[in-house]
Parts: C-alpha cells; sequence; structure tokens
C-alpha cells in the first residue's frame, strides 16, 4: 500500500505495481514515472513555428465578435505571447487586447 491519492477519486486506497499505481476502490491505473509534460509547439498558417515575443502578419480579414469592427489582412502584431487553449496567441492590437489562432497568422 501507498499514501498516495488516486487522482480520479481521490481516495489513498493504492496498490503498487511495478511500472504503475492501481487504484483498488475505482480501478484506475496511472504511471509511477510521471511522463514530463511535451513542449506545445505552435505553428503559423505555413507551418513556421512560433515562439513568444515573435512578430506575426494577419493573412486574412478577421470580425471581431461582439461589434462590427475587422482586423485587416496584413495587420502586423509584435511581441506575441504563445498560451493554452483555443486561442493560441495572446496580443495586443492598437492597445487593445486580443486572442487569435495561429491558422490566421503567418510569422512576418
Amino acid at each position: 500500500m501507498s499514501h498516495r491519492a488516486c487522482p480520479a477519486c481521490s481516495l489513498e486506497d493504492v496498490l503498487s505495481h511495478p511500472d504503475h499505481w492501481e487504484c483498488s476502490t475505482c480501478g484506475h491505473e496511472w504511471p509511477k514515472e510521471e511522463a514530463p509534460a511535451a513542449a506545445r509547439i505552435v505553428k503559423d498558417a505555413h507551418g513556421t513555428v512560433l515562439a513568444d515575443g515573435d512578430t506575426v502578419v494577419l493573412i486574412k480579414d478577421l470580425k471581431l465578435r461582439g461589434g462590427s469592427g475587422v482586423l485587416k489582412g496584413g495587420t502586423k502584431v509584435k511581441n506575441i505571447r504563445l498560451v493554452d487553449g483555443d486561442h493560441e496567441i495572446d496580443c495586443k492590437i492598437d492597445g487593445s487586447p486580443m486572442a487569435l489562432k495561429a491558422c490566421f497568422v503567418k510569422k512576418g
């Protein structure tokens, strides 16, 4: 027995196997050695890898949600920040914070 808690049910009734842990209550199994989180790779519309601080250019006009504004294709965005989620890029355009999808930009 171990003093680890099951990540699925949070009970401490855990069995130790040579390569993994098993919860005897719910049957959930997980590896003993947590795999290191793979670095997320974000690519632009042309397959170029993006990094924090890069400059990108919009490849098409994008409508702004909740208004009638439009971001024009060809707009240059400096000093991007990569984040997790559906919209991979956080940035500021004309002083306004925006979230963009990488498929609508190319590295500039």
